[in-house]
């Protein structure tokens, strides 16, 4: 299946985006409406990725400070192509913003995988929606997608 990415703000397709995210972090991983949304939706860089029926299938954002998070995709487009298109995008976003390294928050049980892809742990453990994570660090020359699973 090919996916193309659409760069979008939140003030033009908040909808979509709210729609996305809900469907995925809300309804199906129960993450409660408050925690999802949150004020970097505003500032944030956002990607629909769009499957080959130009239906959106998928969103990520890059915040302000190079967090790739909030990447959602529908369960039945979860695969290798979906996640390399809409990280590759959000890579390239950061790319152009001049940003030399990106984070990501992990649930505790991925931190393992990321370390051994080329990842720093950056920062404490912290708690969200219940669930304890860790931010981690990678220099954008060194990021591999290998380890790209669901994140939030």
């Amino acid at each position: 299946m090919s996916y193309r990415i659409s760069k979008v703000t939140w003030q033009t397709k908040k909808l979509e985006l709210k729609a996305i995210r809900e469907r995925v972090f809300v309804y199906e991983l129960h993450i409660p409406k408050e925690v999802e949304f949150d004020q970097q939706d505003i500032t944030a860089e956002h990607l629909i990725i769009i499957d080959e029926f130009d239906g959106p299938v998928g969103t990520g954002r890059l915040c302000e400070d190079g967090l790739l998070s909030r990447i959602a995709i529908f369960k039945s487009h979860r695969n290798r192509d979906a996640y390399a298109s809409l990280i590759g995008g959000l890579v390239d976003l950061a790319k152009d913003k001049g940003f030399e390294d990106v984070f990501i928050q992990c649930i505790l049980d991925e931190v393992p995988e990321f370390l051994q892809s080329g990842f720093s742990t950056h920062g404490h453990v912290f708690m969200e929606a219940g669930i304890p994570r860790q931010r981690l660090k990678c220099p954008i020359q060194s990021l591999k997608m290998e380890p790209f699973t669901m994140l939030h």
